[in-house]
C-alpha cells in the first residue's frame, strides 16, 4: 500500500495532479479495498481519477456509464439469444442442447461481471451513478459489499480478484445511505489556480510555466462570473491547447485572441453574451 505522497507522485506521473485530500482518499481506498465515491460538479476531473489509477496500476479500465433506465442486462450480463436460437435449430428434435443453453458458452459479460472475473484486478469505473435509477443503485449493493453477483441460471459468482472501484456522481439526485456506507467518500472541487497551472503543464505540450499560470488565473476569474455552465478542467485544457496552437506566449499581448478563443470555455449562448470584451479585459487585468 502506497502512502499519500507516493500516490500523488504516481498520479502526477500519469498526468493527473491530485490534491492532498484526494491522494489520501485513494491511499485509504487501496488499504481498505473499499470503493471510492467521488462527488462534485461535472468537469472537475472525477472520471480522470479512474483513468489515472488504471495507468498507475498498469491494469485495464472497465467503464460502466450510467443512465436513466440502466438495467442488469446492460450492466452485468445477458444471454446470447441469437446463438441460443441457432443451437436450438441445429439440435432440433433432440434433448442434448437443453442443459447447455444457459451455460458459460452463451453468456455475454457486461462491465460489472467482467470486472470481477479478470485474473488481474482492473479499475472499475461506475460513472455518473446519480443518473441511474434507485433500483439499479440497490442492485449494486451486493457487488460493492461482497464482490459477488448472482445469476439465477449459474448461481453465485464470486470475484476472482477484487477490482479497484471508483464511482462518480454529479449530484443530480441524492444517493442512498446504503450506497454511501459501502464507499469511502471524497468531494472533488474545481482546482485552485496553482494546481490547475500544474495540470496544464502536465497535459499540454508547449505550455510553459508562465502561460500555464496566466491561463489558470484567467479561468479562475471566468468561473467567478455568473455563468450558466462553469467551465471544467477539460475546457481549460482545450483552451490551453488552442492558445499554444496559435503560438500565444503571453495573454496580455493578444487580448482579442483571448476573447475570441473563450469559446473553448463558454458553452452556452447566454454565457458567451455575458462575457463581453469588456469583461475579458477586466479579467485579464487581474491576471498578474
Amino acid at each position: 500500500m502506497k502512502g499519500r505522497e507516493e500516490i500523488a507522485q504516481a498520479l502526477a506521473a500519469s498526468g493527473y495532479i491530485a490534491d492532498a485530500d484526494l491522494a489520501t482518499a485513494i491511499s485509504l481506498m487501496q488499504l481498505l479495498r473499499r470503493p471510492l465515491l467521488l462527488e462534485g460538479e461535472a468537469g472537475v476531473g472525477k472520471t480522470e481519477v479512474a483513468k489515472a489509477l488504471a495507468k498507475v496500476h498498469a491494469t485495464e479500465l472497465i467503464r460502466l456509464q450510467c443512465y436513466e433506465g440502466l438495467d442488469q442486462s446492460a450492466a452485468l450480463y445477458e444471454w446470447n439469444y441469437q446463438r441460443q436460437l441457432l443451437a436450438i435449430q441445429a439440435h432440433r428434435g433432440t434433448d442434448s442442447i437443453e442443459d447447455q443453453l444457459f451455460s458459460e458458452k452463451y453468456l455475454l459479460e457486461r462491465p460489472l461481471l467482467a470486472a470481477i472475473r479478470r485474473p488481474r484486478a482492473p479499475v472499475l469505473l461506475i460513472d455518473e451513478i446519480d443518473r441511474a435509477d434507485d433500483e439499479f443503485e440497490a442492485f449494486l449493493l451486493e457487488l460493492l459489499s461482497d464482490f459477488q453477483v448472482s445469476i439465477p441460471e449459474l448461481g453465485t459468482i464470486s470475484a476472482v480478484t477484487v477490482p479497484h472501484v471508483v464511482l462518480t456522481s454529479n449530484g443530480t439526485r441524492e444517493l442512498s445511505d446504503a450506497l454511501r456506507r459501502r464507499c469511502l467518500y471524497q468531494y472533488v472541487d474545481y482546482p485552485d489556480a496553482d494546481r490547475e497551472a500544474r495540470i496544464i503543464l502536465a497535459r499540454i505540450v508547449g505550455a510553459g510555466p508562465s502561460l500555464s499560470v496566466q491561463i489558470a488565473r484567467m479561468v479562475e476569474g471566468v468561473r467567478k462570473e455568473e455563468l450558466r455552465k462553469v467551465p471544467g478542467v477539460a475546457e481549460t485544457l482545450d483552451w490551453a491547447a488552442a492558445l499554444v496552437g496559435l503560438d500565444v506566449r503571453d495573454l496580455h499581448n493578444v487580448p482579442e485572441t483571448v476573447h475570441e478563443t473563450l469559446i473553448c470555455l463558454l458553452k452556452t449562448q447566454e454565457d458567451r453574451a455575458r462575457v463581453t470584451r469588456e469583461v475579458t479585459l477586466r479579467l485579464l487585468g487581474r491576471v498578474a
